[in-house]
């Protein structure tokens, strides 16, 4: 069977301590459920328990539990027979025969209904379910791995999930610590995104984040985990225009207005009444190298970071941007116009 293409990457002591639980459970037999917030990683954790196995040649399906409705869910876990609803013209095998031999993994566990709790139970158990609309019992091997970021245990009490199945899937539990406990991973993980993002943009090199990036990386409690870090990254990749420099500006937030806090720009010292300037015979120029002139004094006042020359004008981020490529002030444009 086909390897998977992403790997888990960081070498915390929080998240080798989940590592080496997995370790540990991949070649026993039982079913597995693996915790923790959005963006974690628990697909990766389920793919490494699957490849670390002795099942590592046979199936590994996944289903999003949340993504069904439950008549859905039922059909496509177990299966169904011809009729067995309008629209079932053939037979149908569920992932659980498709997957025999080998480890289905069920994301959003949460969400499945207390009635397809019980029919997996009693697979678990047993190893046997009947199709939807269907009387013949089928026998499957099939390692169940689960994952959630809901509290099971709790749901249970509340009587909205079956405890004998909660006792049945844990077996033992894969706890994947969130980002903001493993902050030592994040320089490795963003770097990875980095050089993954380059390569799609047609960049030769990734020339590495600057050291206010980085901390900026760093700082965040980043809330969507690892899938926040990879989006922020690769965001901020594509925006920015210097593929020749370290990136310089983290973009953490696509939804901040890059118009909210435009003020105008500063007011520009113009030659008063007793210090007359050279005559002006060209309007449009000389407003032109006027307003060269005052964005190359403050990026280099700022140095050279866009963003805070921005807000030192009162401009957004994208007139900005703008300016400078009109004025052909990024670094990558002043060394091409240099050569």
């Amino acid at each position: 069977m086909k390897r998977p293409t992403e790997s888990i990457i960081g070498n915390s002591a929080a998240l080798a301590l989940s590592l080496e639980r997995i370790s540990q459970l991949a070649p026993i037999q039982r079913p597995v459920l693996v915790v923790g917030e959005r963006g974690t990683g628990k697909e990766l954790a389920a793919d490494r328990i699957h490849f670390l196995s002795s099942r590592w040649d046979a199936p590994l399906l996944k289903t999003n539990c949340a993504a069904l409705a439950d008549a859905l869910l039922e059909s496509e876990l177990f299966g169904h027979e011809q009729g067995a609803f309008t629209g079932a013209t053939r037979a149908h095998k569920g992932r659980f025969e498709r997957a025999d031999g080998g480890t289905l993994f069920l994301d959003e566990l949460a969400t499945m209904s207390l009635r397809l709790q019980e029919k997996l139970l009693r697979l678990i158990e047993y190893g046997e379910f009947e199709r939807l609309g269907g009387q013949q019992t089928l026998q499957v091997d099939v390692r169940v791995v689960a994952a959630t970021n809901a509290d099971l245990p709790a749901l249970a009490k509340a009587g909205k999930f079956r405890p004998d199945l909660l006792d049945r899937l844990s077996f033992d539990v894969v706890h994947l610590p969130a980002l903001r406990q493993r902050p030592e991973d994040i320089p490795e993980l963003a770097q990875h995104f980095a050089v993954q993002m380059s390569a799609e943009l047609g960049w030769e090199l990734f020339q590495g984040f600057t050291d206010e990036a980085m901390q900026t990386l760093c700082r965040h409690p980043w809330p969507g985990n690892i899938r926040e870090l990879k989006n922020a990254v690769e965001r901020s990749l594509y925006r920015w225009e210097d593929n020749t420099t370290p990136v310089a500006e983290i973009i953490l937030d696509p939804f901040a207005n890059p118009y909210a806090t435009v003020t105008g720009p500063a007011p520009v010292q113009l030659p008063g009444p007793d210090q007359p300037g050279p005559e002006i015979t060209d309007f449009n120029a000389h407003m032109d190298s006027v307003e060269k002139a005052l964005l190359q004094d403050t990026l280099t006042r700022h140095g050279h970071h866009q963003r805070h020359t921005a807000e030192a004008l009162g401009l957004s981020y994208d007139q900005m941007r703008g300016l400078v490529r009109k004025h052909g002030l990024s670094r990558r444009q002043r060394r091409t116009q240099a050569s």
